[in-house]
């Protein structure tokens, strides 16, 4: 039987899972930066002094890399931690994200041998060092540092002493060389490197573009769609192969005509990423329906521009993707998904009674959770729904929110009734469904324990 203290603590790891998942400690619509850094400070902090173990399994669940490299920093400063866990976490990381993280080790002084080990594996690991040499030299030449490395061959002599070759046999260094003098070798570099030199040769900008266009990432094209169409340089991103989140987030950014004349494409592209994530899975959930949130909070912030929004997006494709019968409900009462856009209150309430009108086999709800025309209908239409007309459940609900809330340490939920799980790409929507679950009181403690430890020997 599951005590009071069980129930606290599985309650208290749901609340890190939601806040690690969703918050990058930047700006959101309703909070600051100080704010969000603080609160997960706090949490980070209270998890690992108290639940040590469940804490380094987090690093198995969806969570950010923002929150993975605090939880691997955290757990190289102590004694706790899988290895294995964590180097299977650092692989799927951002390179620049890892370097960051190998920067705050040596600024804390954390140079144990456990965390020398790290750094060591990650980077003999990386399949090509030369090119991070070049890209990132600098993190690069602190991490080798720190960890007390001896890189073999022309590596070494690059990092601390560049120019003590008259030539490099590995072709990305000697480019590098030639660079300082020679304008043509910058178009082997990695585009970040090469924008020095060229700024530094007095090229210009358009001549830059479009020379450097097809050695650009494809990361690296969407950051540079706009501001190269300006110069008149095509570095339209490769719209097939975009993950869904990212995708929506890009065509969001485009002018609403510009959504209306590409429409098919448009559509065709989130349809197939939202295929892809699917998988096996498609047409499998019965019926489903999403109330979507595009209220003018779902903007985010300056920094997380439409993010809420974005997310809304890439959840209802990836909902009719998974559906065999699928409805949606934009609180603005749009029809077209496309040319949604963060605007007006947030009559969650109301919305909701259109969805359960239908009873669906499954009611997903993506949003912020500021119900707010008028404030508190939500939970009570949910509360109602749940104790009078259906207390056996035969209609799923689950919440999904995209936004931390700092001053709750957790995601804002709309009613106790409804299981309430954070999210931050809709490729996460599956397990996080099958995580809310921990969240409506029908498993406990020992269950959660279960399924942290399985996805954390999958890994």
């Amino acid at each position: 039987m599951e005590t009071y203290a069980d129930l606290i603590e599985c309650e208290d790891v749901l609340i890190f899972a939601n806040a690690a998942i969703t918050s990058t400690g930047q700006r959101e619509f309703h909070g600051t930066a100080g704010e969000q850094r603080l609160s997960l400070d706090f949490l980070h902090r209270y998890v690992q002094g108290n639940y040590p173990d469940l804490y380094a399994a987090a690093l198995a669940l969806d969570i950010n890399d923002h929150n993975a490299a605090l939880i691997i920093a955290n757990l190289l400063s102590g004694r706790a931690g899988d290895g294995r866990l964590i180097a299977w976490r650092l692989e799927r990381m951002s390179p620049p994200r890892v370097y960051r993280l190998f920067r705050r080790l040596r600024r804390d002084g954390v140079n144990n041998r456990r965390a020398r080990a790290v750094v060591r594996d990650w980077l003999t690991g990386r399949p090509d060092l030369a090119f991070d040499a070049v890209k990132y030299r600098a993190q690069v030449k602190s991490a080798v540092r720190h960890a007390h490395l001896r890189l073999p061959g022309e590596l070494g002599d690059f990092l601390f002493a560049p120019f003590s070759r008259a030539r490099y046999e590995t072709p990305v260094l000697e480019a590098w060389r030639r660079a300082h003098f020679d304008k043509s070798a910058l178009y082997d570099l990695p585009y970040t490197v090469a924008e020095g030199f060229a700024a530094r040769h007095g090229i210009g900008r358009e001549i830059f573009l479009e020379r450097i266009a097809p050695r650009l990432t494809r990361l690296e094209r969407l950051r540079l769609t706009e501001s190269a169409s300006r110069d008149k340089v095509d570095t339209e991103p490769d719209l097939a192969a975009m993950p869904l989140a990212r995708l929506a987030s890009y065509i969001l950014s485009l002018r609403a005509d510009a959504r209306a004349s590409r429409r098919a494409e448009l559509v065709g592209a989130l349809r197939a990423a939202a295929a892809r994530v699917a998988g096996a899975r498609a047409g499998t959930w019965g019926s489903v329906a999403a109330v979507l949130d595009d209220s003018f909070s779902s903007f985010g912030s300056p920094v997380k521009r439409r993010r809420p929004l974005a997310v809304a997006l890439a959840c209802h494709y990836l909902l009719e993707a998974l559906a065999g019968d699928y409805r949606s409900l934009w609180l603005s009462r749009r029809t077209d998904p496309l040319q949604v856009r963060p605007y007006g209150p947030t009559p969650l309430g109301q919305r909701i009674l259109d969805a359960l009108e239908h009873r669906p086999g499954l009611l997903v709800i993506v949003s912020d959770g500021w119900d707010n025309a008028p404030p508190g209908l939500a939970g009570e239409v949910l509360r109602v729904w749940r104790r009078k007309l259906d207390p056996g459940g035969e209609v799923g609900i689950v919440h999904i929110n995209p936004v931390y809330d700092a001053d709750r340490f957790d995601v804002r939920r709309l009613s106790p009734m409804v299981p309430t799980a954070g999210i931050r790409d809709a490729e996460d929507l599956p397990a996080l469904v099958e995580l809310a679950r921990f969240a409506e009181g029908r498993t406990g403690l020992g269950e959660l324990r279960t399924y942290l430890e399985d996805r954390a020997a999958r890994r």
